[in-house]
């Protein structure tokens, strides 16, 4: 069948082309079909869609992908024909069914995925598939050599390349910024790439942008790499495992993470890192909450880079609060670029990223890793490093902390009583951070007075709240009075805590 062309200012992360009920009758098709669009020589699958209205009869509606694609014109007639489904389908079944893949038919499979050749529906089946059947460690080594082999890698011109990875849970975590030129300032290689914020008021792409430019391509960051040893660059904009950033839509509204490690391990791979530490934030609120927890994923994440020829270390770390004092990308920006600068900043934003570079430069053949990390810190040496990685990637070198402002909006919240902070709430905090504005609104976010142990006095500030918009000031204002963010009292005696009889969803972090 040939149809006209009618181009749809639309976009889908897939190729979609919309038929009318009555061509979509003759062809004998429904929605979430295939089929194959032919015009001249260049040909596309695409996955059907059918209404009423938007394409009269003999025409075809096609989405920006598929017209860019085949290169057509609008009224142009395209060639239809039914697609059969591809092949990975019958993959996915049988994993649904319990069975073990082997490599090539998880190859298969994440083929389809970069290619665009599974709905939305059919992902969600594999996702859920792993989930609920659970894989082996070989089955997760072959999602993460495929991941890794359908996107584009680095290759540095050095052999070693270092890295560092947290998986999220904790506000306020700008440890990338201060680890990062320590590594390089030792004359390691450390080319990192990081996420933007999911489900966080801020991902570290989110706050290095605050300070330099993340959108690099490939060979702009092999250039600021060959300069300078690092980069700190957003991964979406280097193609790297492109099938994770797929896989993550799904998961996101199902509140699960099957992919956790392949979609952190493929990415490592990527860049070809040879030495990894990964920091598993544990603590009430995150994903990791008990030590048992921390030692059996540190085990996987481990074994699994034996298998992909990664050595790996993995801590845990302290995440019952936010690490340093901001939350938000400008204000955790200006806090990590003072502490490089000055060489000192928040205790436990300095304990956290020494300890972390330190892992790094143990693997170099540190004897003492966290007190060298702490030395190069200290010296100015580390400060020289990130201006140099700053000018390469294009941002200000000169560049100071009273440079980044933060929303001109600010409410103040003070204590009802005398005593010491008990606890801190980091699921409050992410949800009145996210309203304030935070990420999109790169000056948004809080700024703690009060940490855990510290002493407080009736009225006295215990953070403040900053927003470009004084509507989503008023929006986080009235979360602060439904959720409790933080606790002031004396010390507990034996009682903790009582649930009551009342059913919550679970809080849900994606962070990678």
């Amino acid at each position: 069948m040939f149809l006209r062309a009618k181009f749809l200012q639309l976009e889908a992360d897939k190729p979609v082309a919309i038929f009318n009920i009555e061509d979509a009758a003759e062809l004998g098709i429904k929605p979430l079909d295939r089929v194959e669009l032919s015009f001249g020589k260049d040909k596309v699958v695409a996955i059907v869609n059918i209404a009423k209205k938007i394409v009269r009869e003999g025409e075809i509606g096609l989405y920006e992908e598929i017209q860019e694609h085949l290169d057509v014109k609008p009224d142009e007639k395209v060639h239809v024909q039914t697609a059969p489904p591809p092949k990975s389908m019958a993959f996915i079944k049988r994993k649904l069914l319990g069975h073990t893949l082997t490599p090539k038919e998880i190859h298969a499979i994440i083929v389809d995925t970069v290619h665009h050749r599974l709905s939305d529906i059919e992902l969600t089946a594999f996702v859920t598939s792993l989930y609920n059947k659970g894989m082996t460690m070989g089955e997760i080594a072959s999602l993460s050599e495929s991941m890794t082999k359908t996107g584009r890698s680095l290759n540095l011109r050095t052999k070693a390349v270092y890295d560092k990875h947290s998986i999220g849970g904790c506000p306020g975590d700008k440890t990338t910024i201060v680890v990062v030129p320590i590594v390089a300032a030792a004359g390691l290689t450390i080319p990192k790439t990081s996420s933007r914020a999911i489900t966080s008021p801020a991902g570290s792409a989110d706050r290095v942008e605050c300070i330099m430019p993340v959108n690099l391509s490939l060979d702009e960051v092999r250039r600021v790499v060959n300069k300078t040893n690092a980069c700190m660059v957003w991964g979406g904009a280097v193609d790297l495992a492109p099938a994770d950033d797929i896989f993550i839509k799904i998961e996101y509204p199902l509140s699960i993470d099957p992919f956790l490690l392949p979609s952190v391990m493929s990415k490592k791979k990527c860049v070809n890192a040879k030495y990894l530490v990964i920091d598993i934030p544990t603590g009430r609120e995150t994903k990791i909450r008990t030590k048992e927890e921390f030692e059996n994923l540190a085990c996987e994440f481990i074994q699994l880079g034996k298998k992909l020829g990664i050595k790996v270390d993995c801590i845990s770390t302290f995440a019952d609060q936010p690490i340093g004092h901001a939350v938000g990308p400008m204000m955790e920006a200006r806090e990590a670029l003072s502490t490089v600068m000055h060489g000192h900043g928040p205790p436990d934003l300095v304990d956290k990223a020494t300890t972390l570079a330190g892992v790094l430069l143990g693997f170099a053949g540190a004897k003492d890793g966290k007190q060298a990390a702490l030395e190069i810190l200290k010296s100015g040496k580390a400060y020289k490093k990130l201006r140099e990685i700053i000018e390469a990637q294009g941002g200000n070198p000169d560049i100071k902390p009273e440079d980044l402002h933060s929303g001109k909006y600010v409410a103040e919240f003070k204590s009802s009583k005398s005593g010491k902070v008990l606890w801190i709430s980091n699921k409050g905090i992410d949800i009145i951070a996210r309203d304030a504005g935070a990420p999109r609104d790169k000056g948004a976010g809080i700024y703690f007075k009060k940490k855990l142990g510290d002493k407080v006095r009736k009225g006295e500030v215990l953070f403040e709240i900053y927003a470009e918009k004084n509507n989503k000031l008023s929006r986080a204002i009235e979360n602060v009075r439904k959720l409790d963010v933080i606790g002031v009292g004396k010390e507990r005696g034996m009682l903790l805590d009582e649930v009551p009889h009342a059913e919550e969803d679970r809080y849900f972090i994606l962070e990678r």
